[in-house]
């Protein structure tokens, strides 16, 4: 009886990380990155493509030195990638019918010496109707990424999810390497002022 008391006591006296700690650490280590290797992003066929673009934005923020060679490096920057193209397919189809009747009848008989029959019928109808159906077929991108920074302890320093349908002036690929590039630098900002 006594193991479980002791371990009842024991988890009571151990406190969850505070996250707002573990955060501020990891801004910490992300100012001592000297060099960063991009390493291959695994995914799709566009992931190598989307790599260089990462690369490209990463060696123009001059934060860091980026190098080609993994053994000197600082940090590693990992992750995955992907730029999906499908067909946007979007159909509708309103339409509006109205239809007007109106029906008068009538009959006489009579009966003695002559029979006959007065029938009269009058029908009057109107209608119309209008239909609209529209279809169109659209090829559209999606690029999305997830990126991390590791250190050398393995320990993950930074990472950012990011994913677009393009943007104005840039494909969806290039639009997420900015929008990487960007959440570093605003991150890489923010540690600076924590110091």
């Amino acid at each position: 009886m006594l193991v479980p008391i002791v371990f009842l006591l024991l988890a009571a006296t151990d406190k969850p990380p505070d996250p707002a700690a573990i955060d501020q650490e990891a801004l910490e280590q992300l100012l001592t990155v000297r060099r960063v290797f991009v390493d291959r992003f695994s995914g799709g066929e566009t992931a190598a493509q989307m790599r260089d673009m990462v690369l490209s934005g990463l060696q123009n923020t001059k934060l860091f030195v980026v190098t080609e060679n993994p053994d000197r490096a600082d940090a590693f920057l990992r992750g995955s990638a992907e730029d999906l193209v499908f067909t946007d397919e979007h159909s509708s189809s309103d339409s509006i019918h109205a239809q007007a009747n109106l029906s008068r009848g009538s009959s006489d008989s009579y009966s003695g010496r002559t029979s006959g029959r007065d029938t009269t019928n009058r029908s009057q109808g109107i209608g119309f109707g209008d239909s609209e159906s529209t279809h169109s077929v659209e090829r559209r991108h999606e690029a999305v990424a997830a990126v991390r920074l590791v250190n050398k302890d393995g320990d993950v320093i930074w990472s950012t999810t990011q994913e677009s349908m393009g943007g104005k002036f840039h494909g969806s690929s290039a639009d997420v390497a900015d929008k990487i590039t960007k959440k570093l630098v605003a991150d890489y900002d923010r540690a600076r002022k924590l110091k």
